[in-house]
């Protein structure tokens, strides 16, 4: 089968994952140094971190091998820090039966002192079942991941994973879907603490008619890092996958990377997939790097499609906006505070969605967003 040309092929041995020296087309962007603990390695007393909070009713958790972690159907590490997560320890896992409907979000909070560790995590939706989960990430600490959701046929899956960690915490994982016949997921990731988070995030389908919807934001202040690389493998006919990827950006030495890669197999036809990013630079000394990629292997799809913007503030928003009398800083807060909100809102859970608008609000809050004189040499004085 053919693999893709851009993202590396996946495997369970640690060997196939030699540390990497910055040169490979994976690690291009990143700064290495920081991940040196988590490309080594570390004592077993070290390896794991536990989640907070009950499990719902019916749910239940076990611990796999390597040879059970294969047989059950997740992707394999596509790079060193996901596969020395593997090395380390067995596999968590986290059973949904068929049938379960949760009505009410289960949430894990992956709490961190300041130390190295590792987590292979798994979490196996059952057919038919609907649910939420949200994956929250706070404390300090230097922390590698490998996340897999095995996604049952005609399960409805909403997915919410946030990186809230305090300042001069790395964060590097791999978080992938493997979505079963008819079933529809939504993925929803927040990247807003940290000083360096790089997430790769893959996707892969088992069967016809599986759906993946795939959101995220992000907002980089001065001197943090933040990375996001997502691949969508349509390995499967009559699929559909939609990304949309939004970041803000302020202070010197702010850097966001995201690249999104989908490869459409010969065998995937009537497929249909897009993927957008936007960025937003918010003051001068910012960068943010935009990469999205399709690789079509056949004709006979429904639609590909993608689309990728870096720029300051929208001219027209803002004069629509200071034409009915909203002063400039004001005006660009709605702006920033609309670029997100229209992500944060398809969570459907009105709990992290509230929160995720008031840390938005908090980084706003940060940011000098008063006007420039050339700003105000537009024709509308500031009221």
């Amino acid at each position: 089968m053919t693999e893709s040309h851009l993202h590396p092929e996946a495997s369970w041995e640690l060997k196939d994952h030699p540390i990497p020296t910055g040169k490979e087309e994976i690690w291009r962007f990143t700064p290495l140094a920081p991940l040196a603990p988590l490309f080594a390695g570390v004592p077993r007393s070290e390896k794991r971190l536990h989640w907070v909070g009950p499990l719902p009713d019916g749910v239940t958790h076990d611990c796999y091998s390597l040879a059970e972690c294969v047989a059950a159907g997740g992707q394999a590490p596509f790079d060193r820090i996901a596969a020395v997560a593997v090395a380390s320890d067995k596999a968590a896992y986290i059973d949904f039966p068929a049938g379960l409907v949760l009505d009410e979000p289960y949430v894990m909070d992956v709490e961190a002192p300041a130390g190295v560790y590792y987590q292979n995590l798994n979490l196996v939706i059952g057919a038919r079942a609907k649910l939420t989960v949200v994956l929250r990430h706070r404390g300090q600490a230097t922390y590698g991941e490998l996340l897999n959701v095995i996604v049952g046929e005609g399960a409805e899956v909403n997915f919410v994973s946030v990186q809230d960690w305090d300042a001069g915490s790395v964060h590097a994982g791999q978080h992938s879907f493997t979505i079963g016949k008819d079933a529809q997921v939504k993925s929803v990731t927040a990247t807003l603490g940290g000083s360096l988070v790089r997430l790769m995030e893959t996707a892969s389908f088992t069967a016809p008619g599986g759906q993946l919807e795939q959101f995220g934001i992000y907002f980089a202040d001065a001197g943090q890092f933040l990375e996001h690389r997502l691949f969508v493998d349509h390995n499967q006919p009559n699929t559909v996958s939609n990304v949309d990827y939004r970041g803000a950006l302020q202070g010197e030495g702010a850097r966001s990377v995201w690249v999104g890669d989908v490869l459409i197999r010969k065998q995937a036809e009537n497929i249909n997939t897009y993927e957008s990013n936007k960025n937003l630079l918010l003051t001068d000394g910012c960068r943010a790097d935009s990469v999205p990629n399709l690789e079509i292997e056949t004709g006979e799809i429904q639609g590909a499609g993608h689309s990728s913007t870096t720029g300051r503030f929208d001219d027209e928003q803002l004069f629509y906006l200071r034409s009915r009398g909203i002063p400039e800083t004001e005006a660009r807060r709605l702006v920033v505070h609309g670029f997100f909100a229209d992500i944060i809102r398809r969570i459907g859970v009105p709990e992290v969605e509230q929160r995720l608008l008031a840390e938005v609000e908090r980084e706003l809050e940060q940011v000098d967003l008063s006007p420039t004189p050339a700003s105000l040499e537009q024709g509308i004085e500031e009221k």
